[in-house]
């Protein structure tokens, strides 16, 4: 089977966030599987200055934009795996950073996204590969569809195609005012309520959501969650009247990176039948941010996240009293907003002997503290997919999550009584539930039967790309046959 993916960002390429995850590993495990895979990025700065080998496809590729010849340059990626062809148009994608500066996002982002999308259109054409399933991600690559539906509706090279358009994040839409799509050669028509209008604003996102043949999310919970107000962003009426076409499959992540067993960045190895190094690195962990060495028989609770509402921060906040008063140490890793910051560095002046923190983005650290916690603190409000609950469990470092997302599929509440489950779950965002949910924790740390129990369980949960590639590849083959 034939798959081109339009994905913003990628591994090892260009990465912001998850949606770099997905976009580099999902069409490798694709690949390796056997399917034809092809992957469309735009040629940023930051993949420039890795170095990564490149392969000039075509130097000037030509096609109408805005009813004027445009052209970009093509270039293919010499690294191993899936196929990676780069969209080259300097004066749109040579910058640094790939949406924004710390200032802001950069004011023409429609189009410079409606230009990749447009672009790597015209680069399957020049590939002369019509594939199968155009596979698009988030709103930078569902605006592809809105040309599909219109300025090549009628092209025989497209014809058949099916299309689908995965959400990472419906929160993040795409939303420009309506004259982007004069700039973007996209007909006025197209400016209305069953079309791309949005409160006032032009939404790309909404490109895929109406114009896919099929869509996805990144857990089966969130694909239920985004059809209901309080998480649908202004578009649940629109996702329930597409919902026998809406697929939830959960993200994965590459154990070759991501296992304790040969991991260089912590201070032990160890695996499942072999757990001293964990203790090690507890150790390690306590001595580097500052936590008093005689505390290392009380849980360790560890936290790497951004410092956001969205992620629960103010909860945990609020929390901490309460959670040192249980016995539990603390701590966190991240940077976000900066009054979280501000309170989170208060708290740390008050609690010395309990809670740790670094205002920081260091994945090696951040590794640390998978391998030395004993618990893994995610009390999201919402969390589409999640990777660090699936990070922990591999590290036998057990998540206490709040029950929203991919947190709740990928997480079952621990049953002492059976021995079955691989963490901690509470429902309402609330004090009380967080606090009840670590409780829960405590009890079972407690008992070295039931702890040990539960960190096998955890350990040998499967997250992997390969599992997630194989739904995909169901879904495409079922998207083939309609």
């Amino acid at each position: 089977m034939k798959i081109a993916f339009f994905v913003s960002e990628a591994i090892p390429y260009a990465k912001t966030g998850g949606l770099a995850d997905v976009g580099g590993a999902l069409p490798h495990a694709l690949a390796k599987s056997g399917a034809d895979v092809k992957v469309f990025l735009p040629l940023y700065r930051e993949v420039r200055q890795k170095g990564i080998p490149l392969l000039k496809k075509a130097d000037r590729v030509t096609f109408a934009w805005r009813g004027q010849p445009e052209t970009f340059a093509l270039w293919e990626s010499l690294e191993g795996g899936a196929s990676v062809y780069f969209i080259d148009k300097p004066a749109l994608y040579d910058r640094d950073g790939l949406y924004g500066t710390p200032a802001g996002d950069f004011p023409d982002n429609g189009p410079r996204f409606a230009f990749f999308s447009r672009a790597a259109l015209e680069a399957l054409r020049t590939l002369e590969f019509a594939p199968d399933v155009l596979h698009v991600h988030d709103w930078q690559a569902a605006i592809a569809l809105a040309y599909l539906k219109t300025e090549l509706a009628d092209d025989p090279f497209f014809r058949g195609m099916r299309t689908l358009a995965t959400i990472h994040n419906l929160a993040y839409q795409g939303l420009f005012e309506k004259g982007v799509l004069e700039e973007i050669g996209l007909p006025e028509s197209l400016y209305g309520l069953d079309g791309l209008e949005y409160f006032g604003k032009v939404n790309f996102l909404k490109a895929g959501i109406l114009y896919a043949t099929a869509l996805s999310t990144v857990s089966q919970r969130y694909s239920l969650e985004i059809q209901t107000p309080e998480f649908g962003c202004g578009l649940d009426g629109l996702l329930r009247r597409r919902s026998e076409s809406l697929a939830g499959i959960l993200n994965g992540v590459d154990y070759a990176s991501w296992d304790p067993s040969s991991d260089r960045d912590i201070p032990a190895s160890y695996a499942p039948g072999r757990l001293q190094g964990k203790a090690v690195c507890k150790q390690a962990l306590l001595g580097e941010f500052g936590l008093p060495a005689e505390g290392k028989d009380l849980p360790l609770i560890g936290m790497v996240t951004r410092l956001a509402g969205q992620k629960g921060l103010d909860l945990v906040v609020d929390a901490l009293g309460s959670l040192f008063t249980l016995g539990v140490r603390l701590v966190i890793l991240g940077t976000g907003e900066a009054a979280i910051h501000q309170a989170l560095e208060k708290a740390r002046r008050r609690f010395p002997s309990f809670f740790g923190l670094k205002i920081a983005f260091d994945e090696k650290l951040a590794r640390r503290i998978y391998a030395g916690s004993d618990l893994f603190l995610i009390p999201s409000r919402y969390e589409p997919c999640g990777l660090t609950q699936m990070y922990s469990l591999k590290y036998g470092t057990i998540p206490v999550v709040r029950a929203t997302g991919g947190l709740d599929d990928s997480i079952e509440e621990f049953d002492p009584v059976k021995g079955s489950g691989n963490g901690f779950k509470f429902g309402d965002y609330a004090l009380s539930a967080l606090i009840a949910a670590v409780k829960r924790a405590g009890r079972v740390y407690e008992r070295p039967e039931g702890w040990a129990n539960i960190r096998a369980n955890a350990m040998a949960c499967d997250f992997s790309w390969a599992r997630a590639a194989q739904e995909y590849a169901l879904l495409y083959a079922d998207l083939a046959r309609r």
